[in-house]
């Protein structure tokens, strides 16, 4: 099978370079790498020139990240696909290829890993791990989510159910995998190892107005799916109450 891996890019030229490197660096034999830029105006193109294995650029204005994501899913040409920011690196060059083996499965339609938060100046210098475990869709009713980085899913699901959703403007990654995994019960796979390394400092966790927002938009992503949070249903009433007033 082939796979397509997308990375948007926006002024990004003091982090790319390390993120193409860790896709030119994969030992599985069929990859396509498409770079989706916003029209950088440092010198993010110029770098993406110099790595030949890069398969396609898209450089024009976009309406966001999401935006330019649903522009690279809709050019992908790979059976699977997956999307690595252009701060965010994999932690080994055989990464791909485990992903692409648990596919074998036919059952499978989602793989996922465990994620590291990094230190922007230091790929080596974890500041927190994001420990995923095994895929069960009753965890999504107590805010769990697999890392989007670590996130790979077949192409058919996006012609299926559709790909991002733009009016979310942080939390439309968390948004595609309530849709896929648990309104469309799509089957997901957890690989049990760190296999993406994210700088810190990405858009919804980088201040309290940007955490305010990405909790609003949780609650919408949910909404819009027609399924209701896991607080609904808490039978003790007082309990309901206070999880719903902090939750307003």
């Amino acid at each position: 099978m082939k796979i397509s891996i997308i990375t948007a890019t926006y002024n990004s030229s003091g982090t790319v370079a390390d993120t193409l490197k860790s896709v030119k660096e994969q030992d599985y034999p069929d990859i396509e790498h498409l770079i989706v830029d916003g029209l950088s105006k440092d010198s993010t193109l110029d770098i993406v020139h110099t790595f030949p294995h890069v398969a396609g650029i898209i450089s024009e204005k976009d309406k966001g990240i999401y935006d330019a994501m649903n522009k690279g899913i809709s050019n992908a040409t790979g059976d699977i696909i997956g999307i690595l920011n252009s701060d965010d690196v994999y932690t080994g060059h055989t990464i791909i290829s485990k992903v692409m083996r648990a596919f074998d499965n036919p059952e499978t339609d989602a793989v996922y890993g465990d994620l590291q938060y990094v230190k922007q100046d230091d790929l080596n210098k974890v500041v927190r791990h994001w420990h995923s475990g095994n895929f069960s869709k009753r965890k999504f009713f107590f805010g769990w989510m697999p890392p989007h980085p670590t996130f790979f899913v077949r192409r058919s699901v996006y012609e299926k159910i559709g790909k991002f959703n733009c009016d979310l403007r942080s939390a439309a990654d968390y948004e595609f995998m309530l849709r896929a995994l648990l309104k469309h019960n799509h089957k997901a796979y957890y690989i049990p190892e760190v296999i993406v390394k994210m700088r810190i400092g990405g858009m919804s966790n980088a201040t309290l107005q940007h955490r305010l927002l990405a909790n609003r938009e949780d609650r919408e992503a949910w909404r819009i799916n027609n399924i209701r949070p896991y607080f609904f249903t808490i039978p003790f009433k007082p309990l309901r109450k206070v999880l719903q007033f902090i939750l307003k």
